[in-house]
């Protein structure tokens, strides 16, 4: 079982730079891959970026135009996402999510956090 618990997000302005984190327990966080993903209100959930269990390799969305990265911190148990050159449609919840397994890029994930909200304005 792994707990995860995003944090970081806030009201920006267009152009700013954010910088989200998701602190993960339980389990050995360097056994699962992770993931963030993002969602507004009767959205399909998005993939935004998902990293390796052991960092290294990564895979990010096509849409993010190399706006975003994706890091981990086995040693803290913690996967950060940096976000720059914000937009308005950046505006989401986003999600930290983590999947056991030796198969990459993930085609799923199981564990969940309860998100962290991102709002850009123009």
């Amino acid at each position: 079982q792994v707990q995860l618990v995003e944090s970081g997000g806030g009201l920006v302005q267009a152009g700013d730079s954010l910088r989200l984190s998701c602190a993960a327990s339980g389990r050995t966080v360097s056994t699962f891959h992770m993931g963030w993903f993002r969602q507004t209100p009767g959205k399909e959930r998005e993939l935004v970026a998902a990293i390796f269990r052991s960092g290294g390799p990564r895979r990010y969305a096509d849409s993010l135009m190399g706006r975003f990265t994706i890091s981990r911190d086995n040693a803290k148990s913690t996967v950060y996402l940096e976000m720059s050159s914000l937009k308005p449609e950046d505006t989401a919840l986003y999600y930290c999510a983590a999947t056991s397994g030796s198969i990459w890029p993930p085609t799923r994930y199981v564990y969940w956090g309860q998100g962290t909200q991102v709002t850009v304005s123009s």
